[in-house]
């Protein structure tokens, strides 16, 4: 097998200009890290909101009808403000957790604001900002096309999987026990409290369905065939909402399997260990992202492996957010070793996205920013006249920012904003971006996400305990992608 080059000399530490904002965080210490309970991180009405995201976590996994159900179970639960969602120490585990610093953050200036940074020895990367709602970059020359091809061919040789999971018949069983009643679901889904459910409405809660991507066409079909809208003008009222019978909903649901067209994420992807003993290019590649980010090596460590994505030709990814609020209700992925295991759902925990292009697409395959820049956000607004911006096999075009696949160049943002004391704060509603749909040849990119949670204290915690069992060698309890065993045991020479 033909040898890859040998990668680049890495710097020893990047020459960045400290800003003013830097040094002034540096120079508080932030000495208090008293952690208060997990709060709420979303303002009203945004994208993750309290109503919009516990429908679409579980829609992830059931159908309408029980996230409905268990939206309205959180609604009816939510009196007690008194419960501490905060991480539950282990009895064996270790002492204090240490006081985790300031989190860096890359300031944008303005856009087309171009600076250098060296990430490697003997030479400047230049970093251009996007956007600055998200702040957003671009790298030209990231990674090299030797390494790029290298990356595709080591995730060839793992395998890929598709990236879509259609959910089960689990949701037949939450359905048995859950008593709710057909008023107050059309409470939850008109938005607005006109009394009567337009389109654009039902879509903004259900853009999951069944696994895939729903349309306006797609509603007003599943209305005609289960006869919820006799007068077929796509409104709902109240009293047609009452009559409709939602068994006849998940019948239908069940019944239209969805084409990979139709799906919300049209790909396959594998993750590639970038950890201790991993091949010396993908080590080489976390430290330069190490020195990029300018975070502990602890959080990067920790940080979730290098996910591989190949988008065909017709393949898509709709927009969505990279990370997901924590409410009382959720813990994150990467943390829940050490969080309450008693809350429902899990999330995504993903401060920073560091966005890779592994080769020259023929036609399509932007990365679309629908909302970037925008002077103001509106979750309802991103529907208007049968246009979906949300939608990246027939809107992209009408998005406001567009980054074509360079082969080479990396894109990174923020997933959140910052809280004002150096730590994670609401989830930002313009990160929203997706995969443009790729008309010609095949769309390769890789994705580093900087896994930090939103709890200083957990955060610390699990860091601790992470420390711990490296020094014990209980590397069965961590994490299963902290060591992605399938690649490390793969020792590949290239």
């Amino acid at each position: 097998m033909a040898a890859a080059a040998a990668p680049r000399p890495e710097a020893a530490s990047p020459k960045w200009a400290p800003t003013e904002c830097e040094r002034a965080g540096a120079a508080a210490g932030l000495d208090d890290c008293e952690d208060a309970p997990v709060r709420q991180l979303c303002k009203p009405r945004g994208i993750c909101s309290r109503a919009y995201f516990l429908v679409l976590m579980v829609f992830v996994h059931l159908y309408l009808g029980n996230v409905l159900a268990l939206l309205l179970f959180v609604h009816y639960s939510n009196g007690d403000e008194s419960s501490d969602p905060g991480p539950q120490r282990r009895s064996q585990g270790p002492g204090p957790a240490p006081t985790l610093g300031p989190l860096t953050r890359l300031e944008g200036i303005k856009v087309g604001h171009e600076r250098k940074v060296q990430l490697v020895a003997d030479r400047d990367h230049l970093i251009r900002t996007l956007s600055l709602k998200p702040l957003l970059f671009e790298i030209p020359g990231f990674l090299s096309d030797e390494e790029c091809r290298l990356i595709i061919h080591l995730a060839q040789m793992k395998g890929l999987q598709r990236s879509q999971i259609l959910p089960t018949e689990e949701y037949e069983e939450a359905m048995g026990t859950m008593q709710v009643s057909q008023l107050d679901l059309f409470r939850l889904l008109d938005q607005n409290h006109d009394g009567r459910l337009q389109l654009r409405e039902v879509l903004a809660q259900t853009r999951l369905g069944n696994g895939r991507w729903m349309t306006p066409e797609n509603i007003q079909e599943m209305y005609s065939a289960i006869k919820a809208d006799p007068d077929g003008d796509g409104v709902l009222s109240l009293q047609e909402f009452a009559d409709m019978d939602l068994r006849d909903f998940h019948k239908y649901m069940r019944s239209h399997k969805a084409a990979s067209s139709e799906l919300v994420r049209n790909s396959h992807h594998t993750w590639l260990y970038q950890g201790e003993g991993a091949h010396h290019v993908m080590r080489s590649i976390r430290q330069r992202v190490l020195r990029l980010t300018r975070l502990s090596p602890e959080i990067v460590e920790l940080s979730e492996p290098l996910q591989v994505v190949r988008y065909g030709e017709g393949g898509h990814y709709h927009a969505h957010v990279d990370s997901g609020p924590v409410y009382p209700e959720t813990i994150c992925s990467h943390t829940k070793l050490v969080a309450n295991e008693s809350v429902p759902f899990e999330t995504s925990c993903r401060y920073m996205t560091v966005l890779f292009y592994l080769n020259n697409v023929t036609g399509g395959g932007e990365t679309v920013f629908p909302v970037a820049d925008n002077r103001t956000y509106d979750e309802m607004s991103l529907i208007q006249d049968d246009v979906d911006l949300r939608d990246t096999r027939r809107h992209c075009d009408k998005g406001n920012l567009r980054v074509k696949p360079r082969q080479g160049t990396a894109v990174f943002w923020y997933n959140y904003l910052p809280d004002g004391q150096g730590w994670v704060g609401d989830v930002d509603d313009y990160s929203l971006h997706g995969g443009c749909l790729v008309t010609r040849g095949t769309k390769w990119i890789a994705n580093n996400w900087i896994n930090v949670d939103p709890s200083r204290a957990r955060q610390a915690l699990f860091q601790q305990e992470m420390a711990r069992l490296a020094r014990e060698g209980g590397t069965d309890a961590q994490p299963e992608w902290a060591l992605d065993r399938a690649y490390r045991d793969a020792r590949v020479e290239l």
